[in-house]
């Protein structure tokens, strides 16, 4: 960042990250020098703009706190320029919500986290971007600048193979499993265990659960991919659907891939031969992105 690109009042270019699991912010002074890194919860806008907004606060003050160098003043709203990437950002309606409850940047933009993600994972060059978290979506930024997305319809009715999906069809083999549908396996009993070990427990726990608390779930499923044929089952579908967000994005194959999110990072091993071999190590992370969507 080159302290010349902003106006002299901000002081400070904060990157946000914000996903349906956490948020996590990067705050840089104007001098180029970064402040500090720090994280909370849930923002994504699918969870509720005051949330979102609280959270935000709160990344910020987690990465400012005790960091900041003599004669530097307290980063506030008005000497800010914000730049984020929210999960549910392309929803126009929560869109304009959003911004509607700005407390007063200086200088906000708004895109969602798979597009800073993008844009940090190649360094704002021609790539494409499978982010298989939470959520699940994929992106590609063309040579020509156009830029091609599949996937991230949201919870529970896309995100095929995220973190959530997952969950949720793990709960499902664990109610069929009690109900006489299905046969229980060790997957459904570590589910049921994990949402309280009674059925009755189990209703009160999918009666107030999200898109976060069924993505808490796929720990189980990996833990029991070799003693379950179902868990096993569960992540070749998770596994299925990011190498067909990869082919959606890029379908011939010729741009560099970075896989991130939890599930995708841990699934990456396991690509085939045409997705696997576009695989590169990312050049930057999506808070990188949301910092060069604020300075733009």
């Amino acid at each position: 960042m080159h302290a010349e690109s902003l106006p002299a009042h901000i002081h400070y270019a904060i990157g946000i990250d914000g996903g349906g699991t956490s948020t996590r912010a990067r705050v840089v002074h104007r001098s180029g020098v970064v402040v500090g890194e720090g994280k909370a919860g849930a923002s994504g806008l699918m969870q509720g703009i005051p949330q979102a907004w609280r959270h935000i606060a709160q990344a910020i003050s987690h990465a400012t706190e005790g960091r900041l160098q003599a004669g530097w003043p307290q980063p506030v709203p008005a000497n800010c320029a914000l730049g984020l990437g929210l999960a549910g950002a392309n929803n126009r309606g929560w869109h304009a919500d959003f911004l509607a409850a700005d407390p007063g940047y200086a200088r906000l933009k708004l895109e969602s986290d798979a597009v800073t993600a993008l844009w940090g994972a190649h360094g704002g060059n021609a790539g494409a971007l499978v982010i298989v978290g939470t959520g699940a979506i994929g992106l590609a930024l063309l040579p020509d600048g156009q830029q091609r997305v599949s996937g991230g319809w949201g919870f529970p009715c896309g995100d095929d193979g995220s973190g959530a999906d997952i969950g949720l069809r793990a709960v499902n083999l664990t109610q069929r499993s009690l109900d006489g549908r299905a046969v229980a396996g060790p997957l459904s009993t570590a589910i049921l265990q994990a949402t309280g070990d009674t059925p009755d427990a189990l209703l009160a726990w999918t009666g107030a659960a999200r898109q976060f608390e069924y993505a808490t779930l796929v720990p189980c499923v990996f833990a029991h991919e070799h003693q379950d044929p179902e868990a096993a089952r569960l992540l070749c579908y998770s596994l299925e659907q990011l190498e067909s967000l990869a082919r959606a994005v890029d379908p011939n194959h010729t741009l560099p891939l970075v896989v991130a999110g939890s599930i995708g990072q841990r699934l990456v091993p396991r690509l085939s031969g045409l997705v696997g071999a576009c695989v590169v190590p990312p050049q930057g992370d999506a808070m990188d992105g949301a910092l060069t969507l604020c300075m733009q």
